[in-house]
């Protein structure tokens, strides 16, 4: 073959001869004119190849079962197949039609050299997106950060790849460029800083199983609070609430801290916890009449009961005084009002009852005793448990005047103008 193709450049250079070329510019003529039929043939064979590739790929993909090959297509890993043979053509050739120009022949296969290493970064790049599309459908691995995990293989293999490129290019030798560049890997390092931050901190992030994709995070240091939605190398992205964007450096999740709002929604309810403000000079102890009226109360009714019959019989026992309601054991409505709370949130069906559950006094301030109710609701999702929280305030704060208790309010202007109208009023 290689005989023929002799032949055939001999043959074609005395043709050009004979139309009267001087016999140096007709052997460049030759070569030229052959160069150009040959590369426009193999580009027309490349494209052929790879449509026919494609097409058989497509073909199979839609006889299969799974749908590991359908990403192929989508990763344009049979166009890249599809240059291999065109290529292996290209050299070949080329070999034959430049074997007197050892220069030219020496750069071109250079050229070819370099771009067959390109050629298998990017069959090997295809093949890992394919990977990455694939596992992502599938639902264990939904909430990884495969896309991280592509980031930092990619980032080897490119480091390999100029490597290679740096070594053809140069004519360098393997071990002397190794040497060479431990001396600069200072320079390296400090350029290379931030990938290789995020590069430790994606495999921490990933071992430790500190965020997942579709994670509710809240970092106040970059005013993200929303869903994870890609983890890569360098960035974590978070669809906050207000469906704007916030990227955080993916570092951060290790150097920084933040909040992971997971095991609530992993858990069995969200977490309600919130104090109404009692003014504490209308805390009183409970009369007979007060007593008699609060039992109309269904949901207190059984406790007041039970802690009469207790006072009585512990004051009895005592023989205490109880002309006065401080002597002894006596009821308050600021205590009955809790213990009505916490009967209430028993019998509110949004309310877990497996979980935590208390009602309590926090220590007084200047505006008055705190009433902290806390518990868990049972939806999670955060528009319902706003509504849940919201409905349970409303009735306690309704229900408050109900025990004779008042709530505390920094007063208005509205107020003062009022209080001094009827001072004034009061002085005429």
């Amino acid at each position: 073959m290689a005989y023929q193709i002799d032949t055939y450049l001999k043959d074609f250079s005395s043709y050009v001869e004979d139309l009267g070329v001087v016999p140096f510019y007709a052997e460049m003529l030759t070569v030229f004119i052959n160069a150009f039929i040959f590369i426009l043939l193999i580009a027309l064979l490349d494209k052929l190849l790879k449509k026919l590739i494609v097409e058989a790929f497509k073909v199979f993909s839609n006889k299969t079962k799974t749908s590991f090959d359908d990403f192929l297509v989508l990763t344009n890993f049979p166009r890249y197949i599809g240059h291999i043979i065109p290529l292996a053509i290209f050299k070949w050739f080329f070999v034959e039609l430049l074997e007197d120009y050892p220069t030219t022949l020496y750069w071109l296969l250079k050229i070819f050299d370099l771009y067959v290493i390109l050629l298998i970064l990017k069959i090997i790049r295809s093949l890992l997106r394919t990977s990455r599309d694939y596992f992502q459908t599938k639902q264990q691995f939904h909430d990884k950060p495969l896309q991280s995990y592509l980031q930092v293989t990619m980032l080897f293999l490119w480091g390999i790849g100029i490597f290679f490129f740096i070594l053809e290019l140069f004519d360098k030798n393997a071990m002397n460029f190794v040497l060479q560049l431990g001396a600069a890997s200072a320079v390296i390092l400090l350029i290379f800083k931030d990938t290789i931050l995020g590069f430790v901190a994606s495999i921490q992030v990933s071992i430790n199983d500190i965020v997942r994709i579709g994670d509710w995070i809240t970092f106040s240091k970059y005013g993200a609070d929303g869903t994870v939605t890609e983890i890569n190398l360098a960035t974590v992205k978070v669809q906050n609430f207000d469906m704007t964007y916030t990227t955080i450096p993916t570092y951060s999740l290790i150097s920084d801290s933040f909040q992971n709002w997971r095991g609530m929604q992993e858990s069995g309810g969200r977490r309600i916890k919130r104090s109404v403000f009692i003014k504490q000079n209308s805390v009183k102890f409970l009369t007979e009449a007060d007593l008699k009226e609060l039992k109309r109360i269904q949901l207190v009714a059984p406790y007041i009961e039970h802690m009469e019959k207790e006072v009585l019989r512990t004051n009895k026992k005592q023989g205490v005084d109880q002309s006065l309601a401080i002597n002894g054991l006596n009821q308050t409505n600021l205590g009955v009002f809790r213990k009505y709370i916490d009967a209430y949130l028993y019998e509110n069906p949004a309310i877990n009852k497996d979980l935590f559950l208390m009602v309590r006094h926090l220590p007084p301030t200047a505006q008055g005793i705190p009433l902290e109710i806390f518990c868990f609701s049972t939806d999670k999702r955060w528009e319902n448990y706003e509504h849940i929280q919201a409905d349970i305030f409303d009735h306690v704060i309704a229900a408050v005047p109900f025990f004779g208790l008042e709530i505390f309010e920094e007063p208005s202007s509205k107020d003062i103008t009022s209080f001094l109208t009827q001072k004034n009023q009061s002085k005429e």
